[in-house]
């Protein structure tokens, strides 16, 4: 017999403790121990929070190189079953091999658990024992994340009953699910407080709206109840506020916005077809709204418009001393008529605001349905399901990719409850909630293309290169190669040629499932259904990663900032908008703005939605080890390195901005979708 030494570390997370007895088998490629009671000098504090604990196990001395381990744990007489979290086992072998085998996991009944050894490995690469082992660990897995249709014409889902039927791994931790739970709880005991939250009247007074939230402000929300009403500002949010993804250059008018040079240009110092030819125009196009049912809110229907906005650059636009992009004429209907006017900065003041005020509503919808929720969470959901059925935790792809899962199943559980139910605050309170909610998913999911969710794609097919100013762009293209060029050192170095990728049956069926219920096997997304090269995975691999943390961050962080002072960003609005110009005014405004309550839920919303949790993760940060191999923990370290260099670039930039862009700055972006 043989002594082999195993160091146990239980997770320094809360509940991690277990006072069962715990056994281990350690299985190699030429035999097996016998399974062991795991007993040491710490006695029933080897186990505790946090502890790391050291055992003696004497074994047969053939046993070859360790593949996997074997954990259980069982309750102790008198004692009751409790859970314990593992964060890692290692063991040195009588030769002086030490072993490394992540686990990062609750082990919460008597069942026997199967770790492998923490060198990454292909299907492909793998021994006889540990390609039984692998589809072991998938039938379980398959078993535990099954997919569900929430509604048809969507990506699919996790089937879940309730947030405490997911499995364990995939939870909030105790931290995140307090937190959570207080800011949602704070939110709307101090919209009862102040009588906010049944208040069904209007507001008579605009002031009166800081009684929502006065306590909760940001430097950039009060900005923005400074500046909201300026045609700079107006645009500035376009290319930096939290729906950059809209805007795109104009190089020939569409057939349905009859728009003529005298409206725009009465000076007739230039024209459109000028204009558009410098690069200086801009279009929005709200398509996706139109026609769709407007909600009823407090016993009164609801409008929700689907413009279009002609933006103008010019030297003369300023905002902070900077070119912007202002607005140039607005129909707020897609068919022209005579009962859709083109309204336009000349236009009485109210007109004119009234006109953004019906476009900014309509971009809260646009924002929240598609670039928010579809792009980014219902996204990121179907891209963890399909990685937890498919691909097991040996794998390289599964290291690489399970940091930027975390929380993503429980959040998005917990939106299609709080959010999106028949009684969701959306649902609820937004001017396209309930059945016109599902109508602009399953467009923009028939619409979504490859090409919109990788940003040097993006960027290129919208036309906008060149623009000035725009920091979602300059910060995003950055972050994409320092991520690509991190995904692309890591995988090539497990995936030598393109025949390699072709024959890794584990990662087809990841990417097959995600082309099925991700995108509904819809081949005009673009979406790949297989991979046939190592460019063509690292190109794939490089868009979840960033869809996950980086765009995330984009489209969400901001929402309080932006839609903390509501008359920018509308919820809903409660009159149709003026058929003829010279009819609006300050009452106007006022009645068309969403009511009281649905004011106070809309803002108590975002702020939910925009509050980091203290044990937030930012991206390229990964307190669990799952690669014990040297060279892609070198990797990682070059990788976090560029990410701290970028993010001290950023700050610097900021510090000469009137608006700072912190939005992708990598120490604010977090590694995965989690709230």
């Amino acid at each position: 017999m043989v002594t082999y030494t195993v160091t146990v570390f239980t997770g320094n997370i809360a509940g991690a403790t277990t006072f069962n007895n715990i056994f281990i088998k350690l299985v190699g490629t030429d035999g097996e121990s016998d399974r062991k009671w795991l007993v040491g000098l710490k006695g029933a504090a080897s186990f505790y929070q946090g502890a790391v604990s050291t055992f003696k196990l004497c074994c047969p001395p053939s046993m070859g190189k360790l593949v996997l381990i074997e954990l259980d744990k069982q309750r102790l007489p008198l004692f009751p079953e409790d859970s314990w979290f593992v964060d890692k086992v290692e063991i040195k072998s009588p030769e002086g091999e030490i072993y490394k085998f992540p686990v990062y996991r609750w082990i919460t009944d008597r069942s026997v658990h199967r770790f492998r050894e923490g060198t990454a490995l292909r299907v492909i690469d793998d021994n006889h024992l540990g390609k039984y082992s692998r589809e072991q660990e998938l039938k379980e897995r398959e078993r535990d994340y099954r997919w569900e249709v929430y509604a048809e014409g969507i990506p699919h889902c996790m089937k879940s009953e309730n947030p405490l039927s997911l499995p364990c791994e995939v939870r909030f931790s105790f931290t995140k699910t307090s937190e959570f739970a207080f800011t949602a709880a704070a939110g709307l005991t101090e919209l009862k407080l102040k009588g906010l939250d049944n208040c069904k009247k209007n507001w008579t007074n605009i002031d009166d709206i800081n009684r929502v939230f006065c306590c909760n402000r940001s430097d950039i929300s009060d900005y923005v109840q400074e500046h909201w009403k300026e045609d700079a500002f107006f645009g500035y949010q376009y290319l930096n506020g939290v729906d950059p993804v809209l805007i795109k250059l104009c190089t020939a008018l569409p057939d349905n916005f009859p728009v003529t040079d005298a409206m725009v240009f009465p000076d007739c110092k230039t024209t459109l077809a000028k204009e558009m030819q410098n690069g200086n125009i801009f279009l929005l196009d709200y398509k996706n709204l139109d026609g769709v049912k407007a909600n009823i809110i407090n016993g009164k229907l609801q409008y929700l418009m689907a413009p279009l906005v002609l933006l103008h650059k010019t030297p003369e636009n300023k905002l902070v001393n900077d070119e912007k992009p202002t607005p140039l004429a607005i129909p707020l209907k897609q068919c022209p008529a005579d009962d859709n006017p083109i309204f336009l900065p000349t236009d009485d003041e109210y007109d004119w605001l009234l006109a953004k005020i019906f476009v900014r509503s309509a971009d809260f919808n646009e924002h929240q349905l598609n670039a928010h929720l579809l792009r980014t969470h219902l996204l990121a959901e179907v891209f963890s399901v399909s990685l937890l059925r498919n691909v097991p935790m040996v794998h390289p792809l599964y290291k690489l990719l399970i940091p930027n899962t975390r929380y993503t199943l429980q959040i998005n559980y917990l939106a299609r409850l709080l959010l999106i139910s028949p009684t969701g605050v959306f649902t609820e309170f937004a001017s396209s909630g309930g059945e016109g909610m599902m109508t602009i998913l399953k467009r923009s999911l028939s619409s979504m293309t490859y090409t919109s969710l990788c940003i040097k794609d993006s960027i290129a097919h919208r036309g906008l290169e060149n623009v000035p100013n725009y920091y979602y762009r300059d910060d995003g293209l950055k972050l994409w190669d320092i991520i690509e060029r991190f995904v692309n050192k890591l995988l090539s170095h497990y995936y030598k040629t393109d025949a390699e990728v072709v024959q890794d049956c584990e990662l087809q069926k990841w990417i097959q499932d995600i082309y099925e219920h991700g995108f509904l096997s819809q081949e005009c997304t673009g979406i790949p259904h297989r991979f046939t090269t190592v460019a063509e995975m690292v190109k794939f691999v490089t868009m979840v990663i960033f869809t996950c943390s980086c765009q995330h961050s984009a489209v969400n962080n901001g929402q309080y900032d932006y839609g903390g002072w509501m008359p920018n960003t509308p919820i809903s609005l409660q009159l149709p908008p003026p058929t003829t110009k010279g009819t609006a005014s300050e009452e106007m405004m006022l009645k068309t703005l969403p009511d009281v309550n649905t004011t106070a839920q809309g803002m108590a919303t975002v702020w939910l939605l925009s509050k980091q949790s203290s044990d937030f993760v930012p991206l390229g940060q990964y307190p669990e080890e799952q690669f014990t191999e040297e060279i892609p923990q070198r990797m990682i370290k070059d990788f976090q390195g560029e990410l701290e260099a970028f993010s001290i670039t950023i700050k610097t930039r900021n510090k000469c901005l009137e608006i700072p862009y912190t939005y992708l700055d990598p120490k604010e972006v977090e590694n995965s979708v989690a709230i």
